[in-house]
This record gives C-alpha cells, structure tokens and sequence, in this order.
C-alpha cells in the first residue's frame, strides 16, 4: 500500500514523533543532545515555527510544532539530516540514524494541545528516566523544565502554553504543575500518537454505536481531532492535490512558472532568475517561490538550487509571495483559481 502523503498548512499543530533505527540510541550523551537542541533552535527560530512541548528520549525524540514559515516536512528534513551527519562523524559511524519515516500526526488544538503537552513531558517520567515532577523540572533535555521557569529556551513558546492555565504566570505555573500530575497515573496514551478519531473514540466499535446514533464519523492516522475537523483537514488537502494534479496536466513546471510569472511581472525570464536581490526582481520572485512551493511541491532545498539562494531566503520568499498572490489577487491560471 502507497505511503499517504504529509498533512500541513500554515497554522496547523503537528504531534513528531521520530524513532532510531532498529530502536537503537540516537543520543549516546550529552554532547548529542546539545547538538540537536542547538540545531532544533536555530531552525525554529530561523523558520518561525513554534514549539510547545518536547522530549529527548535515549532513542526517540518527540516535538509539538506548529507550523510557521516554512513545511514541517522541510523543518523536519534539514533537522534530521543535518544531526544525522553530525552523530555520525562524532562516533565514526556510518549509515541511517533514524527509521525510514518519521511519523506526524495534525492535531485539533482546542482539544489536544494540552493533553499533548502533558503527555510529551511526562515520557521521561513514564520511561523512569527520572524519579518524579520535581527532577523533571530540572531536566534539561525535556520542555517541562522551561515551563516551570527553570531554564529558558527563546524557542520554546512558554507563554502560550502557560496563558491556558492562567494570566498571572506564577499561577500559571501552579496549575500546569497540577494538570501534570494528574496525567501521571494514565500510562501510556495510544490515542494521542497516532490512529486518529478512530482510536480516540475507542476503536471501530465506539464509531458504529456513533454512527447509529446518527453520528457520521471520518478517522484518519494521520490526524488527530474530531469528525468535523478531521473532514476539514482532509478536505483541503484533497483540494491542493487536485489543483496540483491540475497544474501538471495543463503542463505547469517550474519553467512555466517563470513564463508566467515574467508575464505578469513584464519583465524576461532572464531578470526573474537573475541571482541577486533588485527591487524589481524581488515581488517577482518571491511570487514565483511561492506557486512553485505550494502548487508544485518544490521544496525549498530545490529552490534554493535553482535560484541560487540560501535555504532561510527561499522560505522568507515564499512568505512574502504568498501576501504579493494574495493583496494583487494573481492566478497562475484562470482554469486553477484560489
């Protein structure tokens, strides 16, 4: 069965959970994982991605992200890849650090965040990785901590997380603390990583008394929410992969793109892939990474080839296109409307 593709869109919270091949250790020290966390950072800074929970397991690792500028598949790419290369000439090894595909689940946030939270932050705690709440909170190597006030990460987004529990921050931090110790008790959450609306209800037998009851329920694995949202979601991808569909039909590659975009823009093709930064060129541009990032799927590593731009630039382009599309009301085409 075909693998089925990543769900994204800007603004949407994403549960990562990604495992070491063959289960194996993909943190031997300390020194790894300051490294993932220094490049963990740096991308989420770099990207506008905001992350509100995660945990450094010694083989797994999980993150609550919610998308910024940038795909969480490419987010999730250059991460991966950069801290692979770096483990493995730091314990001169070589081959796959992690498994084939590392598994993202988009959550409904009015009902998951919270229990996403506590549930992240309390893997070290359920694995006895540490003895209680009180040595988690100085756990560098998991986000409770920072929440607690007890380090600080400029890429944690501490604030939004604590203003569900209050606007005064110390109370803030009291009832977080509680709301994480109830959790304790509850185990292992199988719903909360993956199977979807299907395996939040309580399996196939809790959704057809539902749906006797007049209840039409959707699950999917990749989601995590109830029936409406999780139709939403899907609903809005079926329509980018169509309108892509489209587009490869009537024959829109990224040497079309540029056609089209040259058009609009009365300029040649030549100035619109001219490398440096004009002020003529830029709107041009920047619209043309945008289609080919969102309505082709070129990545933005490809892109940065192609226009020889650094990766950070193809991603601030793309933001830029997306309001220039959308303040001139452009089309690549009058038959693919928005």
């Amino acid at each position: 069965m075909p693998r089925k593709s990543r769900l994204d869109a800007p603004g949407a919270l994403h549960h990562i959970i990604v495992r070491g091949i063959e289960r194996r250790d993909i943190f031997q020290h300390d020194a790894d994982r300051d490294d993932f966390l220094r490049r963990l950072g740096s991308i989420l800074r770099e990207s506008q991605t905001c992350c509100f929970a995660w945990a450094l397991m010694p083989n797994h690792f999980h993150l609550l992200l919610r998308t910024g500028l940038v795909p969480i598949s490419t987010i999730m790419q250059r991460l991966l890849t950069g801290y692979a290369v770096s483990f493995n000439m730091r314990h001169q090894r070589t081959g796959h650090l992690f498994q084939n595909r590392y598994k993202s689940i988009l959550c409904q946030e009015d009902a998951y965040l919270l229990e996403l939270v506590r549930y992240i932050h309390l893997n070290p705690l359920r694995a006895k990785l540490v003895s209680d709440l009180t040595v988690l909170g100085c756990c560098c190597f998991c986000g409770h901590g920072a929440l607690m006030g007890k380090f600080q990460n400029d890429w944690q987004d501490t604030d939004y997380v604590l203003k569900q529990f209050g606007d005064r921050t110390r109370q803030a931090r009291k009832r977080y603390a509680e709301y994480l110790h109830k959790g304790i008790n509850q185990g292992r959450r199988p719903e909360l990583v993956g199977g979807g609306l299907v395996r939040s209800l309580g399996g196939w037998k809790a959704v057809k008394v539902l749906r006797g009851m007049g209840e039409r329920m959707k699950g999917d694995e990749r989601i995590l929410g109830d029936g409406s949202f999780v139709e939403t979601v899907l609903t809005a991808s079926n329509e980018r992969l169509e309108r892509q569909a489209v587009l490869l039909t009537m024959g829109y590659d990224f040497g079309r793109l540029v056609q089209r975009v040259a058009a609009l823009f009365e300029m040649p093709e030549h100035e619109v892939l001219r490398e440096g930064k004009y002020a003529r060129t830029v709107p041009a541009r920047s619209v043309l990474c945008y289609w080919a990032n969102r309505e082709l799927g070129i990545s933005t590593v490809e892109l940065s080839r192609r226009l020889k731009i650094s990766q950070p630039t193809a991603s601030q382009s793309i933001a830029r296109g997306e309001k220039i599309v959308a303040e001139k009301r452009l089309q690549i085409s009058a038959e693919v409307k928005y």
